[in-house]
């Protein structure tokens, strides 16, 4: 009897265990379904044209240059403008970041050094977050349709974020790096997943500012 009790009991942790990490997991997994379709390599030829080219910030070293993430998601953007499918490159990120550097500065210096004329980049300065970069490109910019550019892991999160405020959007991702960060990045989803979720729940209330 006390075997059986003990199975049972486990049984009931492992249960538990189950669905707290099936709850957690949840806004991710809809996330990446929605994404179905519409997140792509940047190098695919399935990408439809766009308005603009949304590149994402990351870190910035202290001598100025992009982190290697920061770089992979400018060349992404500067390939889907090569190619004609956005006229115009949108760097938004953190114009003073925790080490007091501007990210999109070193988003704008990167892209022309690969030949891309300062006339087609524009700075976003505002966009400490996802949700307040695709708030700007909505409203600042008047963007309609828009390419994110990000690593993998960030984009089912930040294609959703633009969908809530009413942008067309697509995802492109440079190539997959084996690092140790970007497994942290998929592990940082889960939550960051969550907080977005509860973001555009808010936005979605009657009077929101930031409802489509």
């Amino acid at each position: 009897m006390e075997a059986l009790a003990a199975v049972r009991a486990a049984r009931g942790v492992l249960g538990v265990g189950a669905a707290l990490g099936a709850a957690l997991a949840a806004p991710q997994v809809f996330a990446r379904v929605s994404a179905v379709g519409a997140l792509h390599p940047a190098a695919s030829g399935d990408f439809r044209a766009a308005d603009a080219a949304l590149v994402l910030g990351a870190r910035v070293w202290e001598d100025g240059r992009p982190s290697l993430f920061l770089r992979q998601r400018v060349e992404a953007g500067v390939a889907l403008y090569e190619r004609g499918l956005v006229p115009r490159l949108v760097m938004t990120g953190a114009g003073h970041n925790r080490e007091g550097l501007d990210e999109t500065e070193a988003m704008e210096r990167t892209a022309r050094e690969l030949g891309v004329p300062s006339a087609d980049i524009v700075r976003d300065p505002g966009g400490h977050d996802t949700r307040a970069s695709a708030l700007n490109a909505r409203d600042n910019l008047g963007l309609a349709s828009v390419v994110v550019c990000s690593q993998e892991f960030h984009l089912p999160r930040a294609m959703w974020l633009c969908r809530s405020v009413g942008l067309e959007v697509q995802g492109a991702f440079p190539p997959i790096l084996a690092k140790p960060h970007t497994v942290l990045g998929y592990g940082r989803e889960l939550p960051a997943t969550w907080k977005a979720a509860l973001e555009i729940g808010r936005d979605a209330l009657p009077g929101s500012d930031a409802a489509p």
